[in-house]
């Protein structure tokens, strides 16, 4: 497929013109995608190592999420959750048979929907118990990011998201990452309700969970009778090697959230409950118009038994591999980056001091030689290509990056 090449300036014109300025896109109208590259609207092809922020994870143009969604689309788009259809009814039990724990899922929209509905379970589940409002406190971590609606980007506990919003809801409480003597003192008030954490943060610069930090945090919530909530929007279905992120260190969660790949790039979010909070919200105590919609929901079916397989978890570690191995022969001749971390095909490239705050420019290079790049904070270049990218588009995206690097230098 190629685009009818046209002017792109009358479209971005449009964007400038109407949009609310809460983005700074590019000047490229891209216009259509197959695999792991996109083509613009002048034809010209970029290797795609942003997904969409993680969110393409089969690529783009998948054939089976074609189907599933034309198919759908053919028998019924919407119904309202006060009927019963069957894709998000199959999909619910896929999901709690994929995931080893939970015996409940909510489905919604968004990832910031996903949370939002966890932090309203762990409050709903704390006041069943009896517990004063004062002690539903939820823990989170500084560097994380749980989404924009106004109990999420309080849970997000990077000041730069909240500024201006205030007065922001109560009863968070921030503590360093990977820190587990703060995280002891933080349950020192006797008021925690829950823990809520990425395994691997994102938009806070691809940081992994140290060794055995998860596995404290779960001890800690059984010690203090706390759940613990494992924020997977970005980090799970498949992306670090494992469908969900926390599987590496063997620890069981009290709730996960999911949306990004759940869908491949149709708009869903999950939240998934076990056990011990199930039966805690029973019929009125939450809801959503669009949540769970058939269209939605049969895709993410797909999109879930996909990225489930071996091959996928397979491609991942072998691409990762390749992508360290790429970034590592760009730093030794180039010697711009600090440190390379991340799990899986999640890898933040953290600039040396000499490049701190230009991961932007560094980005305007990359989009100019042809290759999508995310950044995760000022410092932090983050690489988040599909997990089906094939050896070629990464050679490719890598001999692209060596280019556009090579030019930021160079300028």
């Amino acid at each position: 497929m190629q685009p009818q090449v046209t002017d792109a300036s009358p479209l971005i014109d449009l964007g400038k013109r109407y949009w609310l300025p809460v983005y700074k896109p590019r000047d490229v109208v891209l216009d259509h995608g197959l695999g792991a590259r996109v083509w613009d609207t002048q034809g010209r092809d970029y290797v795609d190592f942003g997904a969409g922020i993680a969110v393409n994870a089969l690529g783009h143009q998948d054939p089976d999420l074609l189907a599933a969604l034309h198919e759908q689309s053919r028998k019924l788009w919407h119904a309202s959750n006060v009927f019963y259809t069957e894709p998000p009814l199959r999909l619910a039990e896929e999901l709690v048979n994929a995931s080893g724990f939970a015996e409940r899922v909510f489905l919604c929209n968004s990832g910031a929907e996903a949370n939002e509905a966890a932090i309203k379970l762990a409050r709903k589940w704390a006041a069943a118990q009896g517990r004063p409002p004062e002690r539903r406190t939820i823990i989170t971590f500084k560097g994380s990011f749980h989404g924009r609606t106004l109990a999420t980007v309080t849970a997000t506990a990077q000041p730069k998201y909240q500024e201006g919003y205030e007065p922001l809801p109560g009863g968070f409480r921030y503590v360093d990452f990977n820190d587990i003597e703060a995280l002891e003192r933080a349950f020192d008030a006797d008021d925690v309700a829950a823990v809520m954490l990425e395994p691997v943060q994102g938009e806070g610069g691809v940081l992994p969970a140290a060794d055995g930090f998860i596995g404290k945090v779960r001890e800690l919530c059984d010690a203090h009778d706390a759940l613990l909530i494992f924020d997977e929007i970005q980090c799970g279905m498949g992306r670090t090697g494992k469908l969900f992120a926390h599987m590496h260190d063997n620890v069981q969660p009290d709730i996960v959230t999911l949306a990004k790949a759940l869908g491949c790039g149709f708009p869903i979010g999950a939240m998934l409950a076990g056990s011990k909070v199930a039966e805690v919200m029973q019929y009125g105590a939450h809801g959503t118009t669009f949540g769970g919609n058939p269209m939605a929901s049969a895709v993410a079916r797909v999109a879930l038994a996909k990225l489930s397989s071996p091959a996928v978890s397979i491609n991942v570690e072998r691409q990762a591999h390749e992508l360290r191995a790429g970034l590592q022969r760009i730093n030794d001749e180039l010697n711009l980056f600090s440190e390379v971390r991340g799990r899986g095909l999640m890898i933040g490239a953290v600039l040396a001091d000499a490049h701190k705050g230009k991961a932007g420019e560094v980005l305007d290079h990359a989009a100019a030689n042809g290759l999508l790049v995310l950044q995760a904070g000022s410092d932090v270049l983050r690489f988040v290509p599909p997990l089906t990218i094939t050896d070629e588009e990464m050679a490719e995206g890598l001999a692209r990056l060596h280019t556009a690097l090579s030019d930021y230098v160079a300028a």
